[in-house]
């Protein structure tokens, strides 16, 4: 069972409180209808697809509601860290020295 913490809550909870909402730090086009369809289609459907640490969206869906941003290791399935909508990506270094 995954444990995710809520940086609203700040509580520690299992993945079924929560619901995934796709990749973190997606750039949404100002104005959208400025694109061609190659790009509205990179937009719609291209992610990455990282082995390692991936950023997140998550929310948390049986709590506060609110959405959040997470770091999850798809090798390990492990969350390093959570953080609030809107804050800057964490520095990963402090977290992965102890992975290697």
């Amino acid at each position: 069972m995954l444990l995710i913490h809520c940086p609203y809550c700040d509580e520690t909870l299992p993945e079924a409180e929560f619901t995934y909402a796709g990749q973190a730090h997606v750039v949404r086009a100002q104005d959208p209808s400025s694109q061609d369809d190659g790009q509205w289609e990179d937009f719609l459907f291209m992610r990455e697809n990282a082995r390692g640490p991936h950023y997140e969206r998550w929310r948390h869906f049986h709590g506060c509601g609110r959405f959040f941003n997470a770091v999850r290791d798809t090798v390990s399935d492990k969350f390093l860290t959570t953080y609030k909508a809107g804050d800057a990506r964490p520095d990963l270094s402090s977290l992965l020295e102890g992975q290697e």
